[in-house]
């Protein structure tokens, strides 16, 4: 039990490591980038702090390099999905009744052990299980999760601060329980960040969690596991199983307490999800929370004023960094005549130059797409481009996936705004690039803000601060996350809270104290020190 009111240490983001070229950084991450390669590891669901194994298994390669079997995951069934939550809701009482400077401690000592202990495991794991560049890695697996932990203590403990006034003869508090029965995480291949805290934020507001990861991510969600279990996570508290998509909303979502849902995925899924929840309201202890991030039709757009390089650059990093498999990711842009031909020509430059293949060569930018079913869906768009007669590609679309799942950066010059690249999530290394006549800025971002369905990240770009006011205020809902001269990536935690709205999702910002308020229940309790002992009002006396 509590005995004081605790400060944690200030939260601060992680430095990045640069991996630069004879750097003992980089020298310690090839090393053990080749030990794991070396490996092929099996690799057990985690259910109450054991090891679970079955007689199925998944084969998880390297995308950008499909000889290399980094391992075979056990295959888990509807079976697991109820010992998991078994597991779950046995572990709650102990874990919720723990005093919060505990559940912190433990979180805290996690975000210590991945700054040293496991840095270069997880960043390698991230690397050959994600497809992943060195940096791409160091930003997402390492500083973003680490600032996931910090950030989100410091968040919890304002939020426990936060107490109602009291007047005389009486005292107001507020009690921030976790929910009713377990969470459920369900949590993308794409940030091994996102992978960590969908569960981990639940859990240190006292709630238990079955965590259900992307199959092409348990490699790296494995190593995360033992993060968690040497950082002192109690056995049942995150719960990490293999099993279908289905199998996993069948059981958790007719399930008496089930109390929510933390997730990171497609629009379609979640969608799924609402709808499956909707149906089964009637069957649950409390009304389940729903979080979720989904997908993205991400935007730059230029004004005539703009500064054409920059806006240049931040095509080239927000479009193509990791493939374009961000949901912040820059999908679609606006470009203005005026500037459109010195903006292709350093665009095209800078992908000329870009260097494609595995990760463990450090001078490659571009690596592979995730899977098979990726590749196939951003090869269809290219092909579709190709075709068309309103459309033209100017450079890239060739995809290649005899030894990989790599697809070239490619740049589509779209004919009309409403071109099918336009509008639809791609989730590849695919832009495209609508140009328009200066005079009609304005109009255009109107159909820009007409045309997605999505409402996630997006940009701007002028040196007019009129013009900067005027777009902010037309493009208000089309971007949860919004830029100002600079690329719509590259969120940070505790800066830059992310989430989007409309069909990007529930718009909780990860990365905020917001999220956290959303895994508690609150209780007002009123204690009365002297209560009146007559019914009667003054306003009686006659």
């Amino acid at each position: 039990m509590s005995i004081g009111f605790y400060n944690v240490p200030r939260a601060k983001n992680e430095p990045v490591k640069q991996f630069a070229k004879g750097s003992i950084e980089r020298q310690k991450l090839e090393q053990v980038l080749k030990e794991l390669k070396s490996q092929t590891l099996d690799i057990p669901m985690i259910i109450n702090g054991k090891e679970v194994r079955s007689e199925a298994s998944i084969t998880l390669k390297s995308p950008h390099e499909l000889k290399t079997i980094l391992g075979h995951a056990h295959k888990g069934t509807k079976e697991h999905v109820e010992m998991a939550i078994d597991a779950a809701l046995n572990a709650k009482e102990a874990w919720s009744n723990l005093s919060w400077e505990h559940r912190a401690s433990i979180f805290l000592k996690a975000a210590d052990l991945l700054r040293d202990k496991y840095r270069y495991q997880i960043l390698a794991a991230t690397m050959l299980a994600q497809s992943k560049n060195a940096y791409q890695a160091e930003i997402d697996a390492a500083c973003e999760f680490i600032d996931f932990l910090n950030f989100n203590i410091q968040f919890a403990t304002e939020i426990y601060s936060e107490q109602p006034i009291s007047p005389e003869g009486m005292w107001n508090r507020m009690e921030y329980r976790p929910l009713e029965g377990f969470v459920l995480a369900v949590t993308p291949f794409n940030f091994t960040a996102i992978a960590g805290n969908l569960p981990t934020s639940a859990a240190m507001m006292g709630n238990t969690v079955v965590w259900k990861c992307a199959n092409s991510q348990i490699y790296s969600a494995y190593f995360l596991m033992k993060l968690f279990e040497e950082a002192g996570v109690p056995a049942g508290v995150i719960n990490l199983i293999y099993s279908s998509g289905k199998d996993v909303g069948e059981v958790c979502f007719s399930h008496r307490d089930f109390a929510g849902v933390h997730f990171t995925g497609s629009t379609g899924v979640f969608n799924s999800m609402w709808k499956s929840i909707g149906e089964n309201m009637n069957k649950y202890r409390s009304y389940p929370r729903i979080v979720g991030e989904t997908g993205g039709k991400d935007f730059v757009f230029a004004h005539p004023n703009c500064d054409i390089k920059a806006l240049a650059t931040a095509l080239s990093r927000g479009a193509f960094e990791y493939q374009g498999q961000k949901c912040s990711a820059a999908s679609r842009a606006y470009i203005p005549s005026s500037v459109w031909s010195d903006v292709k020509q350093f665009l095209l430059e800078d992908i000329k130059s870009f260097k494609m293949g595995i990760v463990d060569d450090f001078g490659n930018f571009i690596n592979a797409v995730i899977d098979k079913g990726a590749f196939d869906s951003i090869k269809n768009y290219i092909d579709f481009a190709k075709n068309a007669s309103d459309a033209e590609i100017l450079i890239g679309g060739n995809c290649d996936d005899s030894n990989g799942y790599f697809v070239e950066p490619t740049v589509i010059l779209a004919k009309t705004p409403k071109f099918k690249t336009m509008c639809e999530e791609i989730f590849g290394p695919v832009l495209t690039i609508y140009v328009y006549e200066d005079a009609k800025w304005e109009e255009t971002a109107k159909i820009l803000d007409e045309t997605s369905d999505y409402a996630l990240t997006g940009a701007i770009f002028s040196q007019d601060r009129y013009v900067i006011e005027k777009l902010t205020k037309i493009l208000r809902n089309a971007a949860g996350n919004f830029y100002i001269n600079d690329k719509p990536t590259g969120a940070v935690v505790g800066q830059q809270p992310f989430g989007g709205a409309r069909a990007s999702g529930t718009n909780d910002k990860a990365g905020s104290k917001l999220n956290l308020l959303r895994w508690v229940s609150m209780r007002t309790i009123k204690e009365t020190f002297n209560p009146p002992l007559d019914y009667k009002y003054p306003f009686l006396e006659s």
